[in-house]
C-alpha cells in the first residue's frame, strides 16, 4: 500500500548506518514458559490510515462515519536502526497521535498498528535479532495501548527472525497478527514469498489473519470478479499452508483489503466492486476487512490520478467507508 514517495521523501531518513539496539534479555535459564494469553479479537472492519498525515483525524471520521477501529500505518525502523517511529521519524508518544487514539477508545474504539508497507525502513529489516524486534513490536504496543499487529509485506523480510518476534509477543500478550501480502494474480493469490512467509509462521505457531493486498495485479474481466477471485485463490494456498484447518476456520482468517478508487497501476476500485467484495466477505464469513485508505475516501479529485489525500473517482466523503463499515462476520 502506498504512501507517496514524495511525503516519504518529506517525513524518512534514509536508514544507511543502521546498527542493533540492545537486546531485551529473554527468562531466566530454566525458568517455566509462560502459558499463552488469549487471543486479542480482531475488529472485523479496520481500513487503513496514514497517521502521519494531519487529516483526516480518527476521532473526526468516527464521529462521521460510526466506524470507530483503524490501522494505522506504519510504524517504521527509524535513523537509529531498530527505534519504531511513526513514518521512520515522528515519535511514538506524539501527543497529536496519541490523544487521537486516546479519544478513539474513550468512544469505543480501538486501533491495530501497521508495521512495513511500500518503502520502509522497515522495522522487520533493522532490528536485527527476533529479542531486538519483539522489543519495537512492545514499544510500539505499549506507546497506543494496542493489542493487534499488522506486519505489511512488500519487500523481502527474514521470514523466521519475524515469526520468532511475532511468536514471543503472541505468546506474551495474546497479540493479534495479520500479514498484510502482495497478490501475484487473480487465479494465483499471493506471491511465492508470501507463501513460504505464512509457512513460517505456521512451523512457528503463530497465529494469523492473511490478508491479500487486491490491488495493483494483473487481471482479465471485470476488477471486482477478479478481487474475489484472488481471495478465493488465497484460500487455496491458505490450505496448503495449514492443512488441518476445515474451511470454516481458513476463512475466518482471511482479510481483503482493497485499495479504493484509482489504483497505483490503472485498475479502479468503485463502489460497485467495493459491494461485491463485501457480498463475498458476507457469505463466506471472512475475518477482516480494510481498505486503502481513509484519508483517500473522498471525491475532491474526481477524475484525476492517484493520489493520498482522494481516491481519483466521483464519491461521497467516506462513501467506501460506510460501504464496508456493517461487515459483522
Amino acid at each position: 500500500m502506498r504512501i507517496t514517495r514524495s511525503r516519504i521523501a518529506a517525513l524518512v531518513t534514509t536508514a544507511v548506518s543502521l546498527c542493533l539496539t540492545g537486546l531485551l534479555s529473554g527468562p531466566a535459564a530454566g525458568a517455566e514458559p509462560a502459558a499463552p494469553r488469549p487471543l486479542a479479537v480482531v475488529p472485523k472492519v479496520a481500513p487503513y490510515i496514514d497517521i502521519t498525515m494531519a487529516k483526516p483525524t480518527l476521532p473526526e471520521v468516527a464521529r462521521a462515519t460510526g466506524q470507530k477501529y483503524f490501522t494505522l500505518a506504519f510504524a517504521l525502523g527509524s535513523s537509529t536502526g531498530c527505534d519504531p517511529k511513526w513514518g521512520g521519524v515522528i515519535d511514538l508518544n506524539e501527543p497529536r497521535i496519541i490523544n487521537q487514539v486516546r479519544e478513539l477508545r474513550s468512544m469505543g474504539g480501538d486501533v491495530i498498528i501497521a508495521t512495513g508497507g511500500a518503502l520502509g525502513p522497515y522495522l522487520e529489516h533493522v532490528c536485527g535479532s527476533a529479542s531486538a524486534l519483539a522489543g519495537a513490536y512492545r514499544k510500539v504496543l505499549d506507546a497506543t495501548g494496542s493489542n493487534h499487529l499488522d506486519v505489511d509485506v512488500e519487500a523481502s523480510i527474514p521470514a523466521d527472525t519475524v515469526n520468532q518476534a511475532l511468536a514471543t509477543v503472541q505468546r506474551e500478550r495474546g497479540t493479534s497478527v495479520s500479514y498484510t501480502l502482495r497478490v501475484q494474480g487473480q487465479d494465483y493469490g499471493v506471491d511465492p514469498f508470501s507463501v513460504q512467509i505464512l509457512q513460517s509462521a505456521a512451523r512457528h505457531g503463530v497465529n494469523v489473519v492473511v490478508n491479500p493486498m487486491l490491488m495493483n495485479f494483473g487481471y482479465s474481466g471485470d476488477w471486482g470478479d477478479a478481487m474475489v477471485a484472488a481471495a478465493n485463490a488465497t484460500l487455496r494456498q491458505m490450505k496448503g499452508v495449514w492443512p488441518g484447518k476445515s474451511d470454516a476456520e481458513l476463512k475466518a482468517m482471511l482479510g481483503v483489503t482493497p485499495m479504493i478508487g484509482r489504483n497505483d497501476t490503472g485498475m479502479v476500485t468503485t463502489q460497485a466492486h467495493a459491494r461485491k467484495l463485501l457480498s463475498f466477505a458476507q457469505s463466506n464469513r471472512i475475518g477482516f476487512i480494510g481498505f486503502w485508505s481513509v484519508g483517500r475516501d473522498n471525491g475532491r479529485c474526481s477524475g484525476g490520478g492517484v493520489s493520498p489525500t482522494c481516491s481519483g473517482i466521483g464519491q461521497s466523503d467516506y462513501e467506501f467507508t460506510n460501504i464496508f463499515k456493517s461487515y459483522a462476520g
